[in-house]
């Protein structure tokens, strides 16, 4: 499975939620998640896809570090069986 297809399938999941999975880019600020998860109620959280296997990069980690630090809820996703907890895990902050 490739990332395309995991980041395919949180987009399809989000959506059945009633929530948007945008595609998130940061001009001139580099090693920020692949998507931002929007759901009802004002629940959000950032999300960066890998393919099944794959880690994040040193710069994507400390990236996720700092908005951790102000408060965000951020995931690494690179297996489609982790989309259901993750969702849930934003649902419920």
């Amino acid at each position: 499975m490739r990332e395309k297809q995991v980041e395919t399938k949180l987009v399809t999941e989000t959506k059945s939620m009633g929530g948007l999975a945008l595609k998130f880019t940061s001009p001139g600020l580099d090693g920020v998640p692949d998507r931002l998860v929007l759901l009802p109620g004002g629940k959000m959280a950032f999300i960066e896809v890998k393919a099944p296997g794959k880690t994040m990069r040193p710069l994507q980690k400390r990236r996720k570090r700092q908005l951790e630090g102000l408060g965000f809820l951020v995931f690494c996703l690179d297996r489609p069986e982790q989309i259901g907890g993750i969702l849930n895990a934003i649902q419920a902050t």
